[in-house]
C-alpha cells in the first residue's frame, strides 16, 4: 500500500502558505493552498467501479487519506469524484477553465480506455486531443490549453503526463503522482 503521511502534507501546505500569503505563485490564486477533504473509500470504489479502473496507489492513497484537491501544482488538484463548486470560483464566470476537460474524462469508456499515444518516445507529435488522452486522467491545469494527467493503465500506469498540444504534444513529466506532488510540495 502506498500511504501517504497526511498530517506532514498538511504542514507542509500551511509552510507554502505562509510564504505565500499574498498568493503570488502561478496558480496559487486559484488553489489558495487549501486542501479538501479526503474521500471516503467507498465513494472511490464507486468510482472506479462507474469507470472500469483502479486508480493508480499513490493517487488513490492521496485521494482518501489525504484529500481530494485543490492545492497542487499548478491551478490545483482537480477533485476526483465533485466537479469544483462554483462558490469557490475566484474569478466568479460560474465555471472553470477546466471543466469541460474534467467533464470529459468522466465519459463513459473514456478511464478505462487503453492509453496508447501515438509517436515514438519519449516526445508525441501534436495530434487529437481526444486520440492521445484516453486512459488518463486529468490532474491538473498549467493554463494556456496545457494539462497534466495520470495515466490510468498499459505500460505507463500511475506515470504523470503534460499536453501541451500546441508545442510539446503529450510527453511524460514525472515517473509517478507521488513524485509530482511530493516535488511540489519540497519547492521554496
Amino acid at each position: 500500500m502506498d500511504t501517504w503521511d497526511e498530517r506532514a502534507v498538511r504542514t507542509r501546505l500551511r509552510a507554502k502558505l505562509a510564504a505565500d500569503p499574498g498568493h503570488a505563485r502561478s496558480g496559487a490564486g486559484t488553489h489558495r493552498y487549501a486542501l479538501a477533504g479526503p474521500r471516503p473509500e467507498a465513494e472511490v470504489r464507486g468510482f472506479e467501479a462507474r469507470h472500469g479502473i483502479r486508480l493508480p496507489a499513490a493517487y488513490r492513497s492521496f485521494v482518501t487519506a489525504v484529500g481530494d484537491g485543490p492545492a497542487g501544482p499548478a491551478h490545483g488538484l482537480l477533485p476526483l469524484t465533485r466537479p469544483r463548486a462554483e462558490a469557490a470560483d475566484p474569478d466568479g464566470d460560474g465555471g472553470w477553465a477546466v471543466d469541460g476537460e474534467w467533464a470529459d474524462d468522466r465519459r463513459p469508456g473514456r478511464l478505462a480506455a487503453p492509453f496508447a499515444p501515438a509517436g515514438p518516445l519519449p516526445g508525441v507529435p501534436r495530434g487529437p486531443v481526444e486520440e492521445l488522452t484516453g486512459g488518463s486522467l486529468t490532474l491538473a491545469e498549467e493554463g494556456c490549453g496545457m494539462f497534466l494527467r495520470l495515466v490510468l493503465n498499459g505500460p505507463y500506469a500511475g506515470q504523470v503526463w503534460r499536453l501541451d498540444p500546441d508545442w510539446g504534444g503529450f510527453v511524460p513529466a514525472r515517473p509517478d503522482f507521488r513524485t509530482w506532488y511530493t516535488d511540489w510540495l519540497e519547492e521554496p
